[in-house]
């Protein structure tokens, strides 16, 4: 594509409206430094010089579309507690709309709290409940979706599964269903609890590891057949349209229909992969649903993802940043 062509795409970002479907958390970061072994037992004492809210989850997804233009809700439980009203701030703070993010005393908000010392992650914390949600929260949100779907009518809805219990099989089976009446592209990030509950979906993004063990294999070679053969075994189990596979440094694979091809990375200082995969589903979810082009969707998510991974902890993608690495690394 042109240079000329990356602009007029990236200026089309604020006509799309996308809901996101998962589990939220928060993200606290507690930077410190270390000068010493703490003499009570052989591990460091990190000083803490400030404590910092991100967030994570579903919500990254949610985020990252937001710090792109487009008009996202977000679709979630969290708890009725300090960490709920905080994300809840956030999201509001960056134009994420949780106009149907439910709250309930039967759940806490998922919390990973990380220690942080010279820019290292040294302890991570998890506050978190992983049970499935009740019959009620479920069909509330199912009916919240079918709501935003009708009155709304959204490009896409992305599933982003962290195995907290948020995205049972039967939320999942009645949204996909719910999308495919009014036509609206589906994607997901899938865990290996519900991997095969996602029949039918548009985009299926899993990384390698998760397909690895979602389809127990033992791959001694990663390679175009290898991946394409991944994809038949997907594709007689999800009846999906689209396989979008991310290889971390090896960088990404897309197949749809007999169209495939592996994207190399683009080198990189790697700084931090969390929050990589939230990035990359949320930026290939808006370039698929505006152009239809799948080789342009795993191009311009590969570059996404690498950029976020050069910054410290979850972040959102810089709109203008991607646009000329686009510009610069795509044409």
């Amino acid at each position: 594509m042109s240079a000329l062509d990356f602009d007029k795409l990236f200026n089309k970002f604020p006509e799309v409206k996308i809901g996101v479907v998962g589990d939220v958390m928060l993200d606290t970061y507690w930077w410190g430094h270390v000068e010493r072994i703490s003499p009570e037992a052989p591990v460091p004492v990190v000083t803490l010089d400030k404590k910092e809210y991100r967030i994570g989850g579903a919500g990254n997804v949610a985020l990252n579309l937001a710090a792109l233009g487009t008009t996202v809700n977000i679709f979630s439980v969290i708890g009725k507690d300090d960490d709920g009203a905080i994300l809840k701030q956030m999201f509001s703070r960056n134009n994420i709309h949780s106009d149907y993010l439910l709250s309930s005393a039967e759940r806490i908000t998922t919390n990973k709290a990380r220690i942080m010392g010279r820019n290292q992650q040294m302890m991570r914390l998890d506050s978190e409940t992983t049970l499935d949600l009740s019959t009620s929260d479920e069909a509330a949100i199912i009916q919240s979706v079918k709501k935003y779907i009708e009155t709304d009518k959204p490009r896409v809805i992305i599933f982003e599964d962290y195995n907290k219990g948020v995205l049972t099989e039967h939320m999942i089976t009645s949204i996909i269903a719910l999308c495919k009446k009014h036509k609206v592209i589906t994607a997901v990030d899938p865990k290996r609890k519900n991997f095969f509950s996602y029949k039918e979906v548009d985009i299926f993004k899993p990384n390698l590891k998760e397909v690895k063990e979602g389809l127990n294999l033992l791959l001694e070679q990663i390679n175009l057949s290898a991946l394409e053969d991944i994809h038949q075994q997907l594709a007689e189990k999800l009846h999906h349209h689209i396989s979008f596979i991310t290889l971390s440094d090896k960088g990404v694979f897309y197949q749809k229909k007999e169209d495939a091809k592996i994207i190399p990375s683009h080198l990189r200082n790697i700084a931090d992969v969390s929050g990589a995969g939230d990035t990359v589903i949320a930026v290939a979810s808006l370039i698929y649903a505006l152009t239809n082009n799948v080789e342009l969707m795993a191009k311009v998510a590969n570059v996404a993802g690498g950029l976020v991974c050069e910054e410290v902890g979850t972040v959102a993608i810089n709109k203008q940043v991607l646009l000329n690495e686009c510009k610069s690394l795509l044409n």
